[in-house]
C-alpha cells in the first residue's frame, strides 16, 4: 500500500517493519518521528502500538505524524526511559533501534519482566553490536535470527531475540562480532559485512606499522589473529 509514511521509510526502517509478526501489539522504543509504527499501522499490518521517546520533541514530532495519518485511536504515544514506560505483556513485540549496543543492553536490563515476557525482540544497535550479543547470549537471551541492510553506503545489523532463560556458549569471541546467524543464513550482504571489518583492522595495523613495544606486540597479535579467523568465516 503506498501511502505518506511508507514513503518516507529507509531501507533500514523498511527492514525492521518486515521483521514485525503480522496483528501484534507492538512498541517502539526511541520512536523519534513513528515511521515504523505509522506504517504498520497505515498498512493494517497491526492494530496497536505504543510509541515511546524519552524526548519530548522526537515525541511531538511522532503525534504529529500520527494526527496526519489519523491513527490516534490506535496508538499509545509515552513520554519515558526505554521500555520502563511498558507494563508487562501489554505488548507482544518490542522495537529498539538507531541506539547504542550497550545502550539497548542497559535498556533490557532495566525493566527485566517487560523484556523477558517479550514474545520478540527487534534490535537494530547502531555502534558495538559485539556488545549487544554478549550481554543478549550471556543473559538468558536467544538470538533467533539476524539480517544485514544496506542504506546508503552503511550496513547496518537487526538483531531478533527472545528471552528464554538459558545461556548460550559462544565457541569464539568473533561470533559477538559476526552473528553465527549472518553466517548460518549466508546473508547476501555478509561477504561485503566481513570484507569491511578486515579492511578496518588492516588499517589499524598499518597505523601502528613500526611501532614497537610490549603492548604494541601483544595488539598486532591480537589484531592478526582477529583478522584470520574472519576470513575463516568466508572460506579464505
Amino acid at each position: 500500500m503506498k501511502g505518506m509514511a511508507s514513503l518516507r521509510l529507509t531501507d533500514r526502517l523498511l527492514k525492521i517493519s518486515h521483521l514485525v509478526t503480522k496483528d501484534k501489539k507492538i512498541a517502539d522504543i526511541g520512536t523519534d518521528h513513528g515511521y515504523i509504527p505509522v506504517y504498520l499501522l497505515k498498512k493494517g499490518y497491526v492494530s496497536y502500538a505504543v510509541l515511546s521517546d524519552v524526548n519530548k520533541g522526537p515525541l511531538d514530532n511522532a503525534r504529529k505524524e500520527v494526527i496526519q495519518n489519523n491513527l490516534l485511536d490506535k496508538v499509545d504515544l509515552r513520554l519515558g526511559s526505554g521500555i520502563e514506560v511498558l507494563k508487562k505483556g501489554e505488548v507482544d513485540e518490542i522495537i529498539i533501534a538507531g541506539m547504542g549496543g550497550i545502550l539497548i543492553s542497559e535498556i533490557l536490563d532495566a525493566k527485566q519482566e517487560v523484556s523477558h515476557n517479550a514474545q520478540k525482540l527487534i534490535l537494530q544497535p547502531m555502534q558495538a553490536q559485539n556488545e549487544l550479543r554478549k550481554y543478549l547470549l550471556n543473559n538468558g537471551y536467544e538470538i533467533l535470527d539476524e539480517v544485514l541492510v544496506k542504506e546508503d553506503f552503511r550496513l547496518y545489523e537487526i538483531i531478533i531475540a527472545k528471552y528464554t532463560g538459558e545461556n548460550t556458549v559462544v565457541e569464539d569471541e568473533v561470533y559477538y562480532e559476526v552473528g553465527s546467524k549472518l553466517i548460518e543464513n549466508k546473508d547476501v550482504l555478509l561477504k561485503e559485512f566481513v570484507d569491511r571489518k578486515i579492511s578496518s583492522y588492516t588499517s589499524i595495523l598499518k597505523n601502528i606499522e613500526g611501532k614497537t613495544g610490549y603492548e604494541i606486540e601483544k595488539k598486532k597479535k591480537c589484531i592478526t589473529k582477529s583478522i584470520e579467523k574472519l576470513k575463516c568465516i568466508l572460506g579464505n
